[in-house]
């Protein structure tokens, strides 16, 4: 984890230099980062690089792109974690919402969204909504 973080690190740093913070590229290396965070248990620093990367994702491809959704199914992933119930279905509705309009509600890519709302809902003890 330690040897990947650098390497992240680093790759983050030439990309800033090189294509500048806003670039996709850049973000798309910010929102692994999170995802490594994430995976140390560094909540903290896990939810500063999805903000970073959602931000600037909205801003280079919109609200609904598929980038910027999985950036946002990220950030659900991490409030449930973190205990953040609200939080965390807001997130996973706000993904599911964007997918349903961009591809369909029957896509396949919206079933990843599909699976963490209903786990959630089961966390939670909201049985018929998990069935859903």
């Amino acid at each position: 984890m330690a040897e990947a973080e650098a390497m992240y690190r680093r790759a983050l740093e030439g990309l800033e230099k090189a294509w500048g913070p806003e670039h996709t590229s850049t973000l798309n290396t910010v929102n692994n980062l999170g995802n490594l965070y994430a995976d140390q248990g560094k909540m903290a620093e896990a939810e500063a690089m999805y903000r970073r990367a959602l931000e600037g994702k909205e801003k280079a491809w919109g609200s609904e792109h598929t980038s910027t959704l999985e950036t946002v199914n990220n950030l659900g992933i991490l409030y449930k974690h973190q205990g953040k119930m609200a939080e965390a279905e807001a997130m996973y509705r706000r993904a599911l919402e964007g997918e349903e309009r961009r591809v369909g509600p029957e896509h396949t890519s919206r079933l990843s969204t599909d699976n963490n709302l209903g786990n959630l809902y089961t966390h939670q003890g909201k049985m018929a909504e998990a069935e859903a």
